[in-house]
């Protein structure tokens, strides 16, 4: 019954979460892109920080909601719950390869290498490296129970690299910029404030959007799956 009023609400307002995402991304790539000014250092290699900065930051909001999920089912075990974790962290997955890959781009010019053992950049790949460890775990156990456990077990214990990843550039010296955006105050230009704002707003909406379709497909599937399942063993009666 739960079930079913969850996924009656993603269907409800998953379009007009699509809807958000569109119109704002479009913003921010167009104030970006064009009416934003170069910085006075990078110049016009600034620009990549409106696609890169979002994804890291959207990577780190999926790993969180997978981190809640987790959570609510290893309390609950209800297989909804189960379909957003692994909803949650196939799109994280996706995120943090987009920040790895775009932070790279970003560093060759402005570092002069495509990837250094900068800490920041290192907690991060460790995230990576925990999301494809997390759904191997789900792809090579067989028992649906289990692996919906350990992959919960393995996705909380994952979640200590969050602070890390965050508190890394005031923990250790670090070739990574600090945060623009801090208890310290704002250090970014207004014009490049507006679209690092509907840019960010944007891809976190979008991952809401994503989440939602996906966590229906894979609870179609797991229904799909159960359905067969029932009929194969009425056919062997």
């Amino acid at each position: 019954m739960v079930a079913t009023r969850f996924i009656g609400w993603l269907r409800k307002y998953e379009k007009w979460f699509g809807l958000t995402a569109t119109v704002l991304i479009s913003a921010g790539l167009y104030t970006g892109l064009v009416t934003s000014s170069p910085d006075y250092y990078q110049g016009e290699v600034v620009r990549i920080m409106y696609v890169h900065v979002p994804f890291a930051q959207t990577a780190m909001l999926a790993y969180s909601t997978l981190f809640l999920c987790s959570i609510w089912y290893l309390w609950k075990k209800e297989a909804v719950v189960d379909n957003a974790c692994h909803a949650a962290a196939g799109l994280s997955l996706f995120f943090t390869a987009g920040g790895l890959i775009t932070g790279s781009i970003w560093g060759k010019p402005t570092w002069n290498a495509w990837w250094v053992w900068d800490p920041r950049l290192t907690s991060f790949a460790i995230m990576f490296l925990t999301l494809v460890g997390y759904l191997m775990l789900r792809t090579f156990l067989d028992d649906k129970e289990k692996k919906a456990t350990f992959s919960a077990i393995l996705a909380i214990i994952g979640f200590v690299d969050l602070p890390i990843i965050h508190f890394s550039v005031e923990w250790w010296r670090s070739l990574h910029q600090p945060l623009s955006v801090s208890n310290r105050g704002v250090s970014i230009a207004p014009d490049m404030l507006v679209p690092f704002t509907l840019m960010s707003i944007g891809v976190g909406i979008l991952f809401s959007y994503m989440l939602m379709v996906r966590t229906q497909m894979l609870y179609l599937e797991h229904l799909l799956e159960a359905k067969q399942g029932r009929l194969l063993n009425e056919g062997q009666l």
